[in-house]
């Protein structure tokens, strides 16, 4: 049932694991309470929860979707609404990331990417737009430096990051001014699960002038930054990429 809340409030898609889950406790020790999203990772998500209700009682909730069918998109936004009586931030984290070399893609793996990484953060914007303009609230997207320049056999990934990208200004432009909208492209953060090569780490790293990956807390504090501090800030995208951009 609603209640009446007087702390900040955030939807986070994909908060069950790694970058996620991390953005969520950040939030969570900055005073917000959450709306945490998964797919597949109820387990790691319940985890998470009971670590967070621990440290403060009565503030999370826990939603399951396939952000990939656009028909439940409201209802995620109706969910957190309804358990905490309004909505202060969205964070679209939740990301599909796959090869698909040249001359191997398929129809079906551009509408999977591009529902996971494009079409799914529109339709939740679109869904929490009253909500947050009540609020005066923000919504953070999370894009990829690869949105700006090509990663090898990762073409179609890297065009549902760049449309993600133009969401982002364009919702920034639509929304305003109750509404700010940006971005956070990381660059190397954690390696992939499947793992990587010592020999392709130690290039990837030479490239990299700060010379190091960055942690998943650094991409937090970037969104909590453009959550609650950033009110100057709209229709950005901030590169959390130890300046990779910046070279070739």
């Amino acid at each position: 049932m609603s209640r009446e809340n007087r702390r900040p409030v955030a939807l986070v898609t994909g908060a069950a694991r790694r970058i996620g889950a991390v953005i969520a406790r950040t939030l969570h020790a900055a005073g917000y309470d959450l709306a945490l999203h998964c797919r597949r990772s109820r387990a790691e998500l319940e985890t998470l929860v009971a670590e967070l209700e621990a440290q403060r009682a009565d503030s999370t909730l826990a939603l399951q979707a396939d952000l990939a069918d656009a028909a439940t998109l409201p209802a995620l936004i109706d969910a957190t609404v309804a358990r905490f009586g309004r909505l202060d931030a969205l964070v679209n984290n939740a990301s599909t990331f796959y090869p698909t070399p040249l001359g191997t893609v398929t129809a079906r793996q551009w509408d999977e990417l591009f529902a996971a990484n494009a079409r799914a953060p529109l339709f939740l914007a679109q869904a929490a737009a009253t909500h947050l303009k009540r609020s005066h609230g923000s919504i953070v997207n999370l894009t990829d430096i690869y949105a700006e320049r090509p990663l090898h056999e990762h073409a179609v990934y890297g065009m549902s990051k760049a449309a993600l990208a133009m969401a982002t200004r364009a919702l920034a432009q639509e929304l305003a001014p109750g509404v700010r909208v940006n971005a956070v492209a990381p660059g190397a953060i954690l390696w992939p699960e499947e793992g990587k090569r010592e020999a392709e780490r130690a290039a990837l790293l030479s490239r990299i002038p700060l010379g190091r990956t960055g942690t998943p807390e650094d991409v937090a504090a970037a969104v909590l930054w453009l959550l609650r501090d950033a009110t100057y800030v709209t229709g950005q995208t901030i590169r959390v990429d130890g300046g990779r951009m910046l070279g070739p």
